[in-house]
This record gives structure tokens, sequence and C-alpha cells, in this order.
């Protein structure tokens, strides 16, 4: 492989699960947790950071290390483990594709004025495209590089029309008035959690970027996706700090798209679609993608047929949002195991890093390893608190 393609395929990485991590969910999540914490979000945002960074170098080098995808790992580790986290992933990736669809079609409604299932049903066209081409993993790594520096722009004139206070931001990032751990979980959770964290390291493996030599490469990768997810994080942090430091009520109904329109008017409400757009398919390509990853090598079908799969992936998904919309117990369901999610597959690829029979003589890095158990048993307990109080809701 040459350095330049070398290169195209580690930003690709990168860039493919930076834009898994922001979909709609992800302007949500930073839009209110900036009008309930004001600037003091900005330490969440550095914690969250740090921590994704923690968890992201932990699995892409053991992935590439042993040369096997997460699923297979854990099988390795214990026969079965793999199939059930494969399940996890699958059924959270299929549940959460769904709500990135319907952000999708909100997207093209904002922007041309369609109903949102239409909508829905040209996003799900678009990223059928994207496997429909001879090279897909090379059109999905420019895919993701493209609307994620578009919306990085976009997010960062509306970001520069808000006027937020920079020092305030600045001072409260390191000395904040309050520190919420729920944010940090939460953050932490919906930049590096369900498939999102294993997005760039399967596509790294299926380029061919792996073995012991590559691990340069591949912390570089995971590194530049982390500060991707974060740029556009810190982006959208300033854009709503900008509106909530002058006093202006912002819509609960969508959160996100009311900060862009008391940012930049009319204007930028159409930014907004744009964004959402942009994140919502670039989420669902890379929701599919991954989902299918942890599947193919269970089966030579699949493996075979592995843009197919991935196609029909995205089709069920559109159906069941144009049929039923959002199905929310699902969605619950889905939001809950994602919480348990993170915890099972990094203590699997802790557990693994310490393994001969997987990894030969590489020796982790000990900081990695603190950093990685530090996480799973925060996201352990968070995400073991919060499947207990939505299961009952599930069956009421």
């Amino acid at each position: 492989m040459s350095p330049k393609r070398n290169w195209s395929v580690l930003l690709g990485a990168a860039f493919l699960m930076a834009t898994s991590a922001v979909g709609p969910g992800f302007l949500t999540q930073t839009t209110v947790f900036t009008q309930s914490l004001g600037a003091s979000f900005g330490f969440v945002i550095l914690i969250s950071v740090i921590l994704d960074i923690g968890v992201q170098l932990n699995v892409w080098r053991v992935i590439a290390v042993s040369k096997m995808r997460a699923q297979d790992i854990a099988n390795r580790l214990l026969p079965g483990l793999g199939a059930f986290i494969a399940a996890l992933i699958v059924l959270g990736g299929l549940a959460f594709n769904i709500g990135n669809v319907g952000g999708a079609g909100l997207g093209f409604n904002v922007l041309v004025g369609i109903p949102v299932e239409l909508g829905a049903v040209l996003a799900a066209g678009i990223s059928v495209g994207v496997f429909l081409v001879r090279e897909a993993g090379k059109v999905m790594d420019r895919f993701a590089q493209g609307m994620g520096l578009l919306m990085i722009l976009l997010i960062l004139w509306v970001a520069f029309s808000s006027a937020p206070p920079l020092g305030e931001a600045l001072v409260k990032t390191v000395f904040p008035d309050r520190i919420d751990f729920m944010a940090i979980v939460t953050l932490v959770g919906g930049t590096v959690g369900g498939y999102i964290t294993f997005a760039g390291g399967h596509r790294l493996l299926d380029a061919g970027i792996k073995g012991r030599e590559a691990l340069p490469q591949v912390t570089a990768s995971a590194v530049s996706g982390i500060t991707v997810a974060s740029i556009i994080r810190v982006f959208l942090f300033l854009a709503a700090l900008g509106v909530v430091s002058k006093g202006w009520a912002i819509d609960e109904r969508n959160p996100p798209a009311a900060v862009f329109r008391l940012a930049a008017g009319n204007i930028g409400y159409k930014l907004f679609g744009v964004v959402i757009l942009s994140a919502a398919i670039t989420s669902v390509i890379g929701s599919a993608y991954t989902s299918v990853s942890f599947i193919k090598s269970f089966s030579p079908f699949i493996a075979g047929n592995e843009n197919r799969v991935i196609i029909g992936f995205i089709v069920v998904s559109t159906l069941i949002f144009v049929a039923i919309g959002q199905p929310v117990r699902l969605l619950v369901l889905a939001g809950a195991l994602n919480g348990l999610v993170l915890p099972l597959t990094l203590g699997t690829m802790l557990l693994a890093a310490y393994r001969q029979k997987i990894i030969g003589d590489y020796r982790h890095p000990l900081l990695l390893t603190v950093f990685g158990m530090l996480v799973v048993l925060v996201m352990a307990w968070m995400g073991g608190t919060v499947l207990v109080k939505q299961l009952p809701l599930l069956f009421k």
C-alpha cells in the first residue's frame, strides 16, 4: 500500500469513527448539556476526550496486534462471548440506525420541506449508493471525510455567529462551577459506545493495516478520530453557549435546531438541516458497516456478500422508520444495553491484551490499561443503573 493511499485509509478510519459518533443524538446531547451546565460543560468535554482517547487506543491497538475483529478476539478469550457481543452490537446498531434515518429525513425536511419519511428514503438511497460501487471502502472513507469537514465548517460559522464568551468557557473548562458525572458518562458512551468503538478499528483491519509494525499508524488514526469528534463537539458547545449566555430560550422540542436559528436566523436553521443530514447519513453508513463487520466472520455467505448485507441493514432500518417511526421501547432497551456494551467490550479487549495466545509477546502499556479499567468500572455501574430503571418500562 502506497504512503498516500495508506494515509487516506488512516484518515478515512478516523473520520468514519468520528462521523459515526456525530449523529442526531450527539447534536441534541451537546446542546442540552450546554443549556444545563453552561460554560462548565467545557470541563465535561475535556474529561470525556481524555477517557475517549484511552478507550480507542486500547481497543484499536488490541485489534491491530491480534489481527482479528473484536468478536473473534472475544470468542478466542471465551467461546460464545464473541457471538453474544455481536448480537448486542447488531441490536443496538439497528435500533439507533432507525433514529439516524429519521434524523436524515428531518434534515431533508428542514432543507426542502419534503415529508420526513420521504427524506428518510432519499437519505437511505444515498447511503446505499456508497455500497453499490466497486471500491465501497474507498468511497466510504472519502464520504466520511467530506461530510466531517463540512460539519466542522458549518458549526464553526454558527459558533462564530453566536459570539460565545470564550474567556469564561476557557476558565470554566479548567475550573468548573460543578462537575456532572452523568454528563461525562453520557458523552463517553455517546462518542465511543456500542458499535462506534470499533468502526475505525475494523476499517483499518479490512484495509490491511494491522500488526505491531502498524501501531504508530493505528495510534495516529485513533487519536485523529477522537480529535475530529471533539472539535465538532467543542464548536457546537460554543454555538449553544453563545445562545444560552444571552438568555435566549431554546425550544426543547429540537434544541440544536433552536440554537442554529437563534444564532444565525433562517440561514442558521437551513445550516442545521445540512449538519443534521450530514451527521445522520454518515452515522447510518458507519452503523451499518460496523454492525455487519461483527457478524461476517460467522458466515462465509455474509463475508462474501458484505456490501449486499450492509445495504439490507440500511433498507430494514428505513422500512421500520417509515412503517412505525422510531419504536420507543426498542430504542429504550437499545440505549440501556448500549450502556453495558462499552464496559463489556472494553473489558474483553483489556483481558485479551494480556493473553499470549491472542497478542503474542506484545506488551500493552500499563497507563492504557489503568485508563481502560476506570472506564469499564464507571460505565458498568452507570449502564447497570440505567438498565434496571428502564427494563420495567418495556413491559408496561
